[in-house]
């Protein structure tokens, strides 16, 4: 099939209550009904999700947030206007229309408009906006192409090949408060971005943390140990190791695999072939995976941020 007949077929899919993977520009998501808790609850089942994580619900046009939002917010549109279609979910207060299901309960709903034409395109198919996480089983590497989706996912009813993502991190996602914003994740677009905009609230809120996608202290983790590279643990001298480096490493030669995540040392760049490097890891034969950080600065503190919580689980059990 053309990828037109794909997205008529996978519109056709969620519109009938189906849950289909399909490419972002950030990663691949797995989408439902936004307005079906059945197909939103077969979501939560195929990623092994819990459900006091919510999603973010994906639009393809200002029009649908009518039947999103609680009240029209012109901060909102002051954003959309300057970062949508893009990697930027803005939560506020929900419409009661939205189920539950999809907020986990809360009275607040995260929503952005993808900047990927399949993305939009399905939307459109599907005549509703589209619920929908990661293509991934929860806590693991997040999808950049559709072969990472496969591996995971096998029993999803249908998965839009876009080819790999552009930008390879997930979304940025702030919380509109009565002040002005709050950062919830950071992401491509950044906090000093977004000031430019509407003011940032300084100081952490964490009940509104923890109900963030993308809020557990370890997530997005490979099968396989990762470690910061000055976090080695001890008695490793006769594992296969291999390191995901930030550039060129001057001693590649010490290490069975080498990923290198950006020669000119780019970081939205490195962002874009992170989970790539991950997923690569995970292939291969090697039995521990070292990863230097990055500079955390614009798109860096997003990629550091994503790294705190994929070596988190490896790092508590030394």
């Amino acid at each position: 099939m053309s990828i037109e007949e794909d997205i008529a077929h996978a519109g056709k899919l969620i519109h009938e209550g189906g849950v289909v993977a399909f490419p972002t520009e950030t990663v691949y998501g797995l989408g439902a009904d936004a307005f079906n808790p059945t197909a939103v609850a077969r979501v939560f089942e195929l990623k092994e999700r819990p459900s006091f994580d919510p999603l973010i619900v994906h639009i393809s046009s200002l029009d649908q947030l009518d039947l999103l939002w609680k009240r029209k917010d012109e901060r909102l549109l002051k954003l959309a206007e300057k970062f949508w279609p893009g990697p930027l979910t803005i939560v506020v207060d929900k419409n009661n229309a939205v189920p539950g299901i999809v907020t986990s309960g809360l009275n607040t709903v995260g929503i952005r408009m993808p900047d990927h034409p399949v993305a939009l395109a399905l939307i459109n198919a599907a005549g509703t906006p589209i619920a929908a996480p990661s293509a991934n089983k929860f806590g693991r590497i997040s999808p950049t192409r559709a072969d990472h989706v496969r591996r995971q996912l096998p029993g999803i009813n249908f998965i839009l090949d876009g080819g790999d993502t552009r930008v390879g991190i997930e979304s940025t996602v702030i919380a509109l408060e009565q002040e002005g914003f709050r950062l919830l994740r950071p992401g491509a677009v950044t906090r000093g971005e977004i000031a430019e905009v509407l003011p940032e609230i300084a100081g952490a809120n964490h009940d509104k943390v923890k109900h963030s996608p993308g809020h557990m202290h370890s997530h997005y983790s490979p099968r396989k140990p990762l470690y910061f590279i000055s976090e080695v643990p001890e008695n490793t001298a006769n594992q296969n190791v291999g390191l995901i480096s930030f550039g060129k490493p001057d001693n590649a030669s010490h290490y069975k695999k080498v990923e290198i995540l950006s020669d000119s040392k780019d970081l939205k760049e490195a962002a874009v072939n992170l989970f790539r490097a991950m997923h690569q890891m995970e292939d291969s034969d090697v039995d521990l995976i070292l990863v230097e950080p990055v500079p955390e600065v614009g798109i860096g503190l997003a990629i550091m941020d994503r790294l705190r919580k994929a070596t988190f689980q490896y790092k508590n059990q030394t």
